[in-house]
C-alpha cells in the first residue's frame, strides 16, 4: 500500500485506505453470515439424556455406518408406563401443544390434513413425517407413543424455530407421492426456501422414494430420513442421487416386514459412490424399533452438516 502511494500520490492512498476497511467489512459480513448459518444447523439440545443412542456397538465409515445397541427390557418396558402405548412423564413436555393445530391444506387443488407444529411462516427449518400403512397424522402427533420421540421431534422444532408436519397420506402411491411433494413446495415456500426435511417410515418409505423422482421437490429439500422402510432398487435413477440428496436410513436388525440388509445395501452402494449417506441400525430391534428409538437431533443435524 505504502509503495502504491508513493507512486501513485496521496490521492490514491486516501482512496485505498477507504476501500480496505470497506473490503474488510465485506469479509467480515460473509464469516459473519457463514457463522449464522452454521449455527442454524444445529439443533440446540433437547432431552439429549433420555434420547440419545445408549452405546454404540460398531460404527465404521468415519462414523456414518452406526450399529446401536437397543434392549425391549429397557427402551419399552422401562422407558413406558404402558409398554408401547405410553410413555413415562420424564420423556415429554406438553408445553409445546400449544404451538399445534390441524388444518386442511390445498396441495394442488387436493385437499391434505395436516397436523402443524410451529409457525405457518418464516421458520428457520422444516420436517415432514410420513406414517405407514393404515396411520394417519394423528400417529405423527402422538406425544406418548414410540417412547415420546415424536414429542421430542415437536420441542426440538419450536425451541429452535422451525416447523413439523404430521400429514395424513391417503394413498401409498404416485398420487401420494404428488401430495407431499406438494408439502415439501409449500413448507419451502413459506419458510422462505428454508431447509426442509422429508422423513418416511414403514410403508411411508413409498412416499419418499416417489418424491424423490420429483426434481422440484427434490430442489426444495435438503434431506431424506427412511425408517424402517423398503429399499428402492432403482434410486440411482432419480432426481434426488442426481442432486445429492443427503439420504439418512435407520433400520432394526430383526425386521421381519423390511429386512435391514435390502437398506443396507443401498447404503453401501451409495457410500462406495461417495454420497452423502448415514445407516444406523439397531441391534435386535424390530419393524418399530426405528421411529421409537432414532435420535432426531441426531439425524437433523447430520443432514444440516451436510
Amino acid at each position: 500500500m505504502a509503495r502504491l502511494a508513493a507512486k501513485e500520490g496521496a490521492r490514491h492512498l486516501a482512496v485505498s485506505t477507504v476501500v480496505f476497511p470497506f473490503r474488510a467489512c465485506l469479509f467480515a459480513l460473509a464469516l459473519a453470515i457463514a457463522a449464522s448459518s452454521a449455527e442454524a444447523q444445529t439443533l440446540k439440545p433437547y432431552k439429549d439424556d433420555l434420547f440419545s443412542y445408549a452405546k454404540v456397538l460398531d460404527q465404521e465409515d468415519g462414523g456414518d455406518d452406526l450399529t446401536v445397541d437397543y434392549q425391549e427390557l429397557r427402551d419399552i418396558n422401562e422407558r413406558d408406563e404402558i409398554p408401547e402405548r405410553r410413555v413415562k412423564r420424564a420423556y415429554v413436555s406438553l408445553g409445546v401443544k400449544n404451538e399445534q393445530v390441524n388444518e386442511t391444506l390445498d396441495i394442488g387443488g387436493r385437499a391434505l390434513d395436516v397436523t402443524r407444529v410451529g409457525p405457518d411462516r418464516g421458520a428457520s427449518f422444516s420436517v415432514i413425517f410420513i406414517h405407514g400403512r393404515s396411520g394417519d397424522r394423528r400417529l405423527g402427533a402422538n406425544d406418548f407413543s414410540f417412547g415420546g420421540n415424536f414429542n421430542r421431534l415437536k420441542n426440538l422444532a419450536v425451541a429452535n424455530g422451525g416447523v413439523y408436519y404430521a400429514p395424513s397420506v391417503r394413498s401409498f402411491d404416485t398420487a401420494g407421492a404428488a401430495d407431499i411433494a406438494g408439502l415439501v413446495r409449500y413448507a419451502s415456500e413459506r419458510s422462505g426456501g428454508r431447509p426442509v426435511v422429508l422423513a418416511c417410515a414403514s410403508m411411508g418409505s413409498f412416499i419418499c422414494w416417489g418424491v424423490s423422482r420429483d426434481a422440484s421437490a427434490v430442489a426444495a429439500l435438503s434431506g431424506m430420513m427412511v425408517m424402517g422402510g423398503v429399499s428402492d432398487p432403482d434410486f440411482t435413477k432419480s432426481a434426488a442421487y442426481k442432486a445429492k440428496l443427503p439420504m439418512f436410513f435407520s433400520h432394526g436388525s430383526r425386521d421381519s416386514v423390511y429386512p435391514a440388509e435390502g437398506q443396507k445395501a443401498l447404503y453401501r452402494s451409495l457410500k462406495a459412490k461417495g454420497y452423502p449417506t448415514r445407516f444406523v441400525l439397531f441391534e435386535t430391534g424390530s419393524h418399530g424399533t426405528p421411529v421409537r428409538m432414532t435420535d432426531w437431533r441426531d439425524a437433523l443435524n447430520w443432514i444440516g452438516s451436510r
